[in-house]
């Protein structure tokens, strides 16, 4: 098993990446809301930060970003990978999302 971490920038596609993923068997994923560190740091008060940058993070405060997580079956694996590719396009493009898995050894509350 594995566990498939996107990261998602484009919070826009959010909704289409759900859909696919449900039309392609891959179901009970888990959504978060994400705030990179840069963002973070912006709104710390004591941390050095110019201030034309400061008022450009805290000009887009709300959700930057969405954290999507599956358990996924080995099998599953390359169509989810797959699925999120064909609707976000290239990754590796600046402000997509990055997208990882980490091997599951033991797995509890996981239903089929």
């Amino acid at each position: 098993m594995n566990l498939l971490v996107l990261i998602l920038k484009r919070i826009e596609l959010q909704d289409d990446i759900l859909k696919a993923l449900a039309e392609a068997g891959i179901k009970g994923g888990t959504v978060i809301d994400g705030e990179g560190m840069a963002k973070a740091i912006a709104d710390l008060e004591d941390v050095p930060i110019s201030g034309i940058l400061r008022h450009v993070f805290s000009e887009n405060k709300g959700i930057v970003s969405k954290v999507m997580l599956f358990v996924l079956e080995n099998g599953q694996l390359s169509l989810a990978r797959k699925t999120i590719k064909d609707i976000a396009g290239d990754l590796t493009s600046p402000n997509t999302g990055i997208m990882f898995n980490i091997p599951i050894f033991e797995v509890e509350g996981y239903k089929k």
